[in-house]
């Protein structure tokens, strides 16, 4: 299963298809053992499972059909699962419109918790896609529409649906019927988005909630669209891969939309937008729809200022109108994979003091995840300050004590890898299995494993930074003497500085840097969980780097090489020619 497979764990299939991907051929189209029953319900046959349950197509006492999830048998009496069911339940108790489905019955109290909404006899859009080809003109437009007015729907009741994908709607005689309401949020609850967890699908969360921003209706809206651009062009709109490198795409915006007809293309662009409030909003997407179907050009839709949003003139000069861009090379689906060479991780702006006080870690939350739960360090605060901090030691550390600045750094990295190494393994592990007593056991014997290929990725992910340092170590040298003349002396502190910082930004955002990201984050966050700790990191780290400044300037910039001697061919004032 791929990362992103994984991230699908809510249940799915409430209509006549199936279409998990972990299903075998036998399986999506078997029956169920005769007899089986769970309470009044006879089982008929089963349509999709997930991290969570199972969903079957099932015969009420009456004979009628009915679409079945139950909880696996194995999570059946987790606390938090029996939770989620149960505000399952009471979304859709609130929600009362023929484009949802609506639910029937629900035992939640039994061995096998299970809820019972309608029976949707048609296939996930998805599916529809894949066997028939993108959707254009009018039947674009009847989903589109029939969508928006869904939402409008779940919004009136004050929910949000929060995982909008094309898996997670039923064409029905044509028209679109919304199922799955496993990680709804009511707009008057705010114990899921205080827990740190982000829950989704990676290419259909909005990126204000991948940069860990409040859950609101935008975040419908933008799954919305982007279920459109899926149903449109017959590709995902941000591509499929490792989860970090398809939440990086969603959090810049980089949607492909290739396959999109080049009419309609500006317009989902701009609905795909980061910015939210440069989004156009559902009606001006629909209006543009109408015109699309009957063949009127689709910008002038946007001739006018919004109604709902700020998307003025700069909207219209700039993202509304930018042409197609070239198709994106996107990495095979595989299994958890170090991130590509210079694929980067969204750029999260939040501020740094935005985490509650006691936060557990990241392996803490990493241990109390379960199936069907993605992992748990997306949308954490990024501790960009703490970050900026630590950067500030490392560089005046290298200008005054090089050797040692380097094999802090180098035990660094190592520490960091191994760290995400084990959160990732035990979140995979929790994704598949959902929470079992060998994980334990299981975690400490794969630590030595992790610790070596830590040191591996360690040693290779250190050439090319290394060799780029020493580079603008001599070029700084070079460039000071173009302007004050003299010798070049790359082996005092100015170069050095210099040399680590560019050193230490390759190594950051160059290949393989993605684990020394995530396991870097994860660190600080364990030794400094919420405000009051971080300010105090932030300030003894500034403290320590003021000082090793201090130090290199009473030192007249000439560095420490203890605890070996500085390269003979370096000396202060010896030249390089």
């Amino acid at each position: 299963m791929t990362t992103t497979e994984a991230m699908e764990g809510n249940d799915r299939g409430y209509g006549a298809s199936d279409r998990d991907p972990d299903l075998s051929p036998d399986r999506r189209s078997g029956s169920a053992p005769d007899g089986l029953r769970i309470g009044p319900y006879r089982l008929i046959q089963q349509l999709g499972e997930g991290g969570m349950g199972v969903v079957h197509l099932a015969l009420d006492p009456s004979g009628r059909a009915v679409a079945l999830k139950v909880l696996r048998p194995h999570i059946a009496h987790d606390r938090d699962a029996r939770t989620r069911l149960a505000r399952e339940v009471q979304v859709l108790r609130r929600i009362d419109d023929h484009r949802v489905a609506a639910v029937i019955d629900a035992d939640l109290d039994g061995d096998r918790p299970y809820l019972v909404t309608r029976y949707v006899p048609g296939p996930a859009l998805d599916d529809v896609v894949k066997e028939s080809g993108p959707i254009r003109g009018g039947e674009l437009l009847r989903l589109g529409r029939g969508l928006a007015d869904a939402l409008y729907a779940i919004h009136d009741a004050d929910v949000i649906h929060r995982d909008l994908k094309p898996g997670n709607v039923l064409l029905l005689d044509g028209d679109p019927v919304l199922i799955d309401f496993g990680i709804a949020h009511m707009a008057d609850d705010v114990r899921i988005t205080m827990t740190g967890l982000v829950m989704g699908t990676p290419g259909y969360l909005s990126p204000e909630v991948v940069e860990g921003a409040p859950v609101t209706e935008a975040t419908d809206w933008w799954g919305w669209a982007a279920t459109l651009a899926y149903a449109a062009s017959g590709a995902p709109p941000f591509g499929r891969g490792p989860m970090d490198v398809v939440l990086s795409r969603v959090s810049r915006g980089e949607a492909d939309l290739t396959g999109v007809d080049p009419r309609l293309a500006p317009l989902l662009y701009a609905a795909l937008s980061p910015v939210p409030r440069q989004r156009p909003d559902a009606d001006e997407v629909v209006d543009a729809l109408e015109r699309y179907a009957t063949g009127q050009p689709v910008t002038e839709a946007l001739s006018t200022p919004p109604r709902h949003t700020q998307v003025l003139e700069h909207r219209q000069t700039a993202r509304w109108e930018r042409p197609p861009v070239a198709p994106v090379a996107l990495p095979p689906e595989a299994e958890w994979t170090p991130e590509p060479a210079w694929e980067r991780e969204p750029e999260q702006d939040l501020v740094p003091w935005d985490e509650p006080e006691g936060e557990v870690s990241d392996w803490e939350a990493a241990w109390e995840g379960d199936a069907g739960e993605p992992d748990p360090r997306i949308g954490r605060p990024p501790r960009t300050g703490t970050l900026l901090a630590l950067l500030a030691v490392v560089v005046a550390a290298a200008a005054g004590f090089p050797v040692v600045a380097a094999a802090v750094a180098v035990l660094w990295s190592w520490a960091a890898r191994t760290a995400d190494r084990s959160v990732t393994s035990l979140v995979l592990r929790r994704h598949n299995r959902g929470r079992r007593r060998s994980d334990m056991p299981l975690a400490v014997v794969a630590s030595p494993w992790h610790l070596v290929v830590g040191a591996l990725a360690t040693v290779v992910s250190a050439i090319l930074p290394l060799l780029v340092g020493i580079c603008a170590a001599f070029s700084t040298a070079l460039a000071t003497v173009a302007i004050s003349g003299g010798s070049p002396h790359p082996n005092t502190a100015p170069p050095l500085a210099v040399g680590a910082l560019i050193a230490a930004l390759m190594a950051w955002w160059g290949p393989g840097g993605s684990g020394l990201r995530r396991g870097t984050r994860s660190i600080i966050r364990g030794v400094s969980p919420g405000q009051r700790a971080s300010q105090v990191l932030v300030v003894l780290a500034l403290l320590a780097a003021a000082a090793l400044v201090g130090w290199s300037l009473q030192n007249a910039g000439i560095p420490d090489w203890w605890p070996t001697q500085a390269p003979s061919a370096l000396l202060p004032g010896m030249s390089l020619t």
